[in-house]
């Protein structure tokens, strides 16, 4: 089986597409790697496995999530490993380059490796002096190598070429070494599409463009070229994670709210988010709500788009579980989750509450209508609907001139689109609609083909 497979458990966050690790030490205690502060998962698999987390190690300060190595610090007594240079202000083992942790069996080396951060370390796992594998959180990941431009644009080629000599130095590794990054597919942090997490020396020498780059200004450009937009939050959590995220003394979840209270609220300013699937929310929602479905992605639209200083006030529906609401915004550092609307949709129009509804199109009823395409510029570069404008989700910012009234909004497969299509009609667009599929399907159904580029 294999280490990996009789030691190492991977823990896959599918909406911000990054991995954690849990490494069972052989005596009842487990080193976790990356932990979220989301540790539901962690929980249960070390539950399951008889383990008490010793060791929570952090390869760097992370932009996209916060941290559960405080949390489990509190909880289960965990030591904390984290870089020197990143000058946490909460009680760690400050670890540099070279240093190595006994774990009681196997040890843990400490590699500097920066690029994606400053203080950016990766971890070789060592078995006596047999490498086990490397957790290389944003630095050689699987296909590419994690973003070096969210210390801003002006250090990012810097960065890059730190993230260069990183890379080489990991590949100076045996071939049979395990490489188990923290960033993958699906995660603003990275670049490459492609269902692998974990990988080893070999197989990314062998496959990953970055490591067969010629030399390191062909690899700046190409990690460079690679980059795309993300998240706003992403601007403040490092700093947060610095400091020490706040800890949870309960597991979170949402107060029960009556009309009356709602209304009051959103009289005063406090936002709606109507977590509904696309179908419930098109077929009836309250006027000025954002529709942000409850799915894997919720953290990153919620807080790509919602401030967080701003009182948040949920919609659910029949099924839907609060708690789950509150532990994606709580991962985030979304805290001000005043509550949910008690009995949804159903008490609001019991009150007499207005309803808006938003119309879900098929391919073939789009018509002449102008098309507004939300999703990345990749995604749009890659195939679009003919004509089609594109204004990426993140900033909505519509090209000069354009006119939202009358438009189809699109995206992949609805839940964007229908986030955007709801932050456009409380901005004042009329006569909006949501393509319910996406380009590809519209292909399929009117026998046209898409455009490419921008």
């Amino acid at each position: 089986m294999g280490f990996a497979g009789e030691h190492l458990t991977t823990l896959v966050d599918e909406g911000l597409g990054n991995c954690s690790y849990l490494v069972d030490l052989g005596d009842g205690r487990a080193l976790a790697v990356d932990a979220s502060r989301d540790v539901r998962a962690l929980r249960e698999t070390a539950a399951k496995r008889g383990l008490t987390v010793a060791y929570a190690a952090d390869t760097h300060l992370h932009a996209d999530f916060l941290s559960g190595a405080v949390q489990l610090a509190r909880d289960d007594g965990a030591a904390v490993l984290a870089s020197a240079v990143g000058h946490r202000d909460f009680p760690h083992t400050r670890l540099w380059d070279g240093d190595e942790v006994d774990l009681g069996g196997l040890t843990l080396r400490a590699l500097a490796t920066p690029g994606h951060t400053d203080e950016h370390l990766s971890y070789l796992l060592l078995d006596g002096d047999r490498e086990l594998g490397v957790f290389t959180g944003g630095s050689l990941i699987v296909g590419s190598a994690a973003r070096t431009d969210l210390l801003g644009p002006d250090r990012a080629e810097e960065l890059a070429r730190y993230q260069y000599r990183s890379l080489r130095r990991l590949a100076m590794l045996p071939g049979d070494t395990a490489v188990w990054p923290t960033h993958g597919a699906g995660s603003f942090c990275s670049a490459p599409a492609g269902e692998l997490r974990t990988s080893t020396i070999a197989a990314q020498k062998a496959a990953n463009r970055l490591l067969g780059t010629p030399d390191e200004e062909t690899f700046v450009r190409l990690l460079l070229d690679s980059l795309g937009s993300y998240p706003a939050y992403f601007g403040r959590l490092a700093e947060e994670n610095r400091r020490g995220p706040a800890l949870l003394t309960d597991d979170p979840g949402l107060a029960p709210l009556g009309v009356a209270p709602v209304r009051h609220l959103l009289a005063q300013g406090a936002r709606l988010v109507d977590v509904r699937p696309i179908t419930e929310f098109a077929a009836g929602h309250i006027p000025g709500a954002v529709s942000i479905a409850l799915r894997p992605a919720f953290a990153t639209w919620l807080g790509w788009l919602l401030p967080p200083q701003v009182p948040l006030v949920f919609v659910l529906g029949p099924g839907q579980d609060g708690s789950e609401v509150a532990w994606q915004a709580a991962k985030i550092s979304y805290s001000w989750l005043v509550g949910q609307l008690t009995g949804g949709m159903d008490a609001w129009l019991a009150d007499g509450g207005p309803v808006q509804t938003l119309p879900l199109l098929t391919p073939d009823e789009i018509g002449d209508r102008p098309v507004i395409d939300v999703r990345q510029e990749s995604e749009y570069a890659a195939g679009h609907i003919p004509g089609a404008v594109h204004a990426e989700l993140g900033t909505l910012a519509l090209p000069s001139g354009t006119v939202a009234d009358g438009a189809v909004v699109t995206c992949g497969h609805g839940e964007r689109a229908t986030t955007a299509a709801s932050l456009l009609i409380s901005a004042g667009a009329r006569d909006l609609a949501v393509l319910a599929s996406g380009p590809d399907e519209w292909a399929a159904a009117t026998g046209r083909p898409l455009e490419t580029g921008q």
